[in-house]
């Protein structure tokens, strides 16, 4: 089995997990036992032991892989691929910028004098670059210089490749005396600018992203020479890995609620700020404390990045059996960290994979063309709202998953004493329809009058987060207002702010509640439910009796944006009498929308 890749990086070192031997035998499956991983991230409690047989690890399940294939699972797990997919799906490099300035700064290199070129050719500018990359290594990051002063280390608590993390004590100011988690990372492993990049956007979105229950919380940063040092609060309780594997495999649905409202809510938050994840899994959620009824934390930031509302980003980054189809396809945002949250949430109910196989590319397989069996024990007796909560998130089509506040208001999970948090694809959504036709405004409104209960439950919270006024009606203020109130410096960061100036539209005039169902209904989403049927009928009705009106199909291209070469399709979508029927309707709904839409060249 191949490593995982995402950041080009051709020593492996921008990694912050462990350097775990992986199988290398093939062969797909559907499901398997679920002991996930061996995947440490640099700041939970792996065991530092020496490597065993995978007959040795005590897994309450059989380890899926062949006996005697150089597997070195930690003691409590089986084995997962590293997190970094390394071939298979090479991506663009995530280091162009860094490489091109380092051409433009040192000039074409050529080999030093006394060595061997490579038999038979000579090198490219970009090799010659990466060769003398380290020596133009800049590893000063500007953190303090006292760590030693602060805090005192202790005894270590995990080992990865590229470094390791101790206990540690405050010894003076608000943490005197107090124990922290200290990661440290090495900066002899820093052999590329791609890898110091990598620790400083950490440490700059652990720095930016707080105030949430349910994040971990950083205290500070600091270097020396030799390392970097990031300074954490303390979590106890453990992996929720370990958890899981500690009783036997599966929560009961109401345990799993609590994780799952855990997980969504901070998620929701990292999302309103504008940061990806990206490495959602068991492993990145640690426990405050060994009681049951502990919360978790969201941990590892080493993979996440800060994005804008409507950019897409193409570096393949994640760990196998959690990464999403778009993530393999290169072009994703948002909603590849809901993917991960419905597979955990999948093994939560019923303590296997949805997706697994004997090798990456299998894996990889099974993620794109395979569906998640819920016929086998012990789906059968879970609910059918967990059931449909899962399938949701677990939708292939990026566009019909719920966001992590959709989420919050599923029924499964729904609970007055969990708010629905603010959503920033309601801002997308609302920006969408005020640029769109009049036309197109028509159809979404009967659209909205359309919608079930359940969909106004989500729709209603976030028009009472927007703070109407005593009539009703909310303006561009309000939309501005609520995201200054959500906001930290990550926000600023990933300029989620500028999406208030693309609804400029509505700096003149005011939305009540039916219209702003109209603009923040997702037809996609709406599409993925059991009733989209019964909704699309019900709408179109309403569309026949207020809306519909004689269309040509040079004017409906020119509504999609469409040349005279979809004429030939458009037609379809016309009656005999010049309306839109049932089909053009729904089709009409769905707009035009392009997968590579704002990529992010890495």
């Amino acid at each position: 089995m191949g490593q995982c890749y995402g950041k080009t990086n051709p020593n492996s070192e921008n990694d912050h997990a462990p350097n775990t031997t992986t199988t290398t035998g093939d062969g797909d499956g559907d499901r398997s036992p679920l002991p996930i991983s061996a995947v440490g991230n640099g700041y939970n409690s792996v065991k530092n032991t020496p490597a065993r047989s995978s007959s040795s690890q005590a897994s309450p399940w059989p380890s899926p892989y062949p006996h005697g294939e150089g597997v070195s699972p930690s003691p409590a797990r089986g084995t997962t691929p590293r997190r970094f997919f390394r071939r298979h799906f090479p991506p663009p490099s995530p280091a162009k910028h860094i490489r091109a300035s380092l051409v433009k700064r040192l000039g074409k290199q050529t080999p030093k004098e006394g060595t061997i070129p490579e038999e038979g050719r000579s090198r490219s500018p970009e090799e010659s670059v990466a060769a003398t990359e380290e020596q133009a290594l800049d590893k000063r990051f500007g953190y303090g210089k006292n760590f030693g002063a602060k805090y005192e280390l202790g005894r270590e608590v995990g080992r990865g490749h590229f470094g390791h993390t101790c206990y540690g004590r405050g010894k003076k100011g608000e943490l005197n005396n107090k124990p922290v988690a200290v990661k440290i990372i090495s900066k002899a492993k820093m052999t590329t600018a791609i890898a110091i990049e990598d620790v400083r956007r950490e440490v700059k979105l652990l720095k930016a992203l707080s105030g949430h229950k349910h994040l971990i919380k950083f205290h500070d940063a600091f270097e020396d020479s030799n390392n970097v040092y990031i300074v954490m609060e303390l979590c106890e309780g453990g992996e929720l890995l370990d958890r899981i594997l500690s009783r036997g495999g599966r929560y009961t649905e109401e345990d799993a609620k609590v994780i799952v409202l855990q997980i969504l809510s901070v998620v929701a938050f990292c999302h309103l700020q504008g940061v990806v994840h990206r490495d959602l899994k068991p492993e990145n959620f640690l426990f405050t404390s060994r009681s049951q009824d502990a919360d978790v934390k969201l941990i590892d930031f080493g993979l996440s990045d800060f994005i804008r509302p409507d950019e897409r980003l193409n570096d393949i980054v994640g760990s196998a059996y959690y990464v999403a189809p778009e993530v393999l396809h290169r072009s994703y945002s948002v909603e590849a960290d809901i993917w991960s949250i419905g597979v955990i949430t999948f093994i939560l109910l019923c303590g296997s994979r949805p997706f697994w196989a004997r090798t990456e590319s299998g894996i990889f397989r099974s993620v794109l063309r395979a569906d998640p069996n819920f016929d086998d024990l012990p789906w059968p007796s879970v609910s059918p709202e967990a059931k449909d909560f899962v399938k949701r998130l677990l939708n292939k089509d990026y566009r019909k998953r719920m966001s992590a506040a959709q989420a919050l208001a599923h029924p499964w999970l729904r609970d007055d004493n969990h708010p629905i948090p603010l959503d920033i694809l309601t801002y997308k959504l609302v920006k969408s329809y005020l640029h769109a036709t009049p036309f197109k405004c028509a159809a979404a409104k009967a659209l909205s009058k359309a919608l079930t209960e359940k969909e106004l439950v989500y729709l209603g919270a976030q028009f009472r987060l927007l703070e109407p006024n005593r009539d009703g009606y909310v303006s561009l203020e309000n939309f501005k207002m609520a995201l200054a109130r959500h906001a930290t410096d990550a926000m600023s960061e990933s300029k989620v702010l500028d999406i208030i100036n693309t609804m400029e539209p509505l700096a003149n005039r005011k939305m009540d509640f039916e219209e702003f169902c109209a603009a923040a209904t997702s037809t996609y989403q709406l599409e993925a439910l059991d009733k989209w049927e019964d909704i699309a009928n019900n709408a179109f009705e309403h569309f026949e009796r207020e809306g519909n009106r004689v269309i040509s199909i040079e004017e409906l291209a020119i509504e999609l944006n469409l040349g005279p070469s979809a004429y030939s399709i458009l037609k379809d979508w016309i009656r005999d009498d010049g309306k839109l029927n049932l089909f053009g309707y729904t089709k009409f709904l769905h707009g035009v929308t392009l997968r590579t839409s704002n990529p992010r060249q890495r």
